[in-house]
């Protein structure tokens, strides 16, 4: 019995040494199975995605028909503006909506850099005196150095724009909200200046190489009540009234001056110039594109995935 001990020992070594082999091995396996079932994940996504900017390119072609069917570009516009247009289908697996807003319905910030054109000169004071009270009223850390970024990026120089906004950059200016914040974020690492983040920047400023008015008609109630000095309370109350009177005689009824900004508004009359944001389903996932239409041409075509 003694003699036939070690040969079971040994046995058993073999069988745990092959044992600890088949797990190896077994590791190794499911570890490659799971790299690989990531990289068909991967492929499905791409897939879906193409399929997905395929589709875009559909509606794209399609919605840009149905627009220069209509020679109205002002009753358009008013529509689009006031209705966006939007279906969804019985069982829920499409659905399309189409949201346009006018690139013009606040202050140009490209306007900061028209000190030295002549006939902007309105156009210039009021893009300085806006970023000038945002400065005052949320105490900024560093105005001037926020100001001189924007200028180098408008005039051209691209060394303040983070990387992830440089297919964003365009020779005539920012034309982005995505363009301006990349900026903005910039400038707060730089300065750790934690109050910018909280300035409503949208509902001041519009980012446009085109506009050189305002469709007040669309401004927000911030910008109306800085450009005529009306209590914001009040401007909210007359925005929001459904049977309101028109702009002009609010602002003459609440004791405001309409005559000092006519010449940088465009009064009734909408400019062509509108960018639209049109979200859709596909294989389960929501996808949106956008671009801007400006007097009958479409520009600045951009395709993501919605997070």
């Amino acid at each position: 019995m003694d003699k036939t001990q070690p040969l079971c020992t040994n046995a058993r070594h073999r069988q745990g040494f092959a044992l600890m082999i088949t797990l190896s091995v077994l590791a190794i396996l499911i570890a490659l199975t799971i790299v690989l079932l990531g990289y068909f994940k991967e492929v499905q996504k791409d897939a879906k995605n193409t399929t997905a900017l395929i589709q875009a390119n559909v509606f794209y072609a399609d919605i840009l028909t149905a627009f220069n069917a209509i020679g109205n570009k002002q009753t358009l516009l008013s529509k689009l503006y006031t209705y966006p247009p939007s279906m969804r289908s019985p069982d829920g697996k499409f659905s399309l909506s189409v949201r346009c807003l006018p690139l013009s319905s606040g202050v140009n910030v490209n306007w900061l850099a028209f000190g030295r054109v002549p006939d902007m000169k309105e156009q210039y004071a009021v893009a300085q005196e806006l970023f000038e009270m945002i400065d005052q009223e949320h105490n900024l850390e560093d105005a001037d150095l926020l100001l001189e970024m924007l200028l180098k990026e408008i005039g051209g120089d691209k060394k303040f724009v983070q990387r992830e906004y440089s297919r964003l950059r365009q020779k005539n200016g920012i034309i982005s909200y995505e363009q301006f914040s990349g900026i903005v974020s910039r400038y707060q690492i730089e300065s750790n200046d934690k109050k910018v983040g909280r300035v409503p920047w949208h509902k001041y400023f519009t980012f446009s190489s085109e506009a050189t008015r305002i469709d007040v008609k669309y401004s927000s109630p911030e910008l109306i009540s800085y450009l005529f000095e009306i209590d914001l309370s009040t401007v909210k109350e007359w925005y929001y009234d459904p049977k309101r009177p028109s702009l002009k005689y609010f602002v003459s009824d609440n004791g405001g001056n309409y005559t000092t900004r006519q010449n940088i508004l465009t009064g009734n009359k909408l400019l062509e110039e509108t960018v639209c944001k049109v979200s859709f389903l596909s294989a389960g996932k929501s996808y949106r594109f956008k671009f801007q239409y400006i007097k009958g041409e479409a520009k600045r075509f951009e395709f993501y995935e919605k997070k």
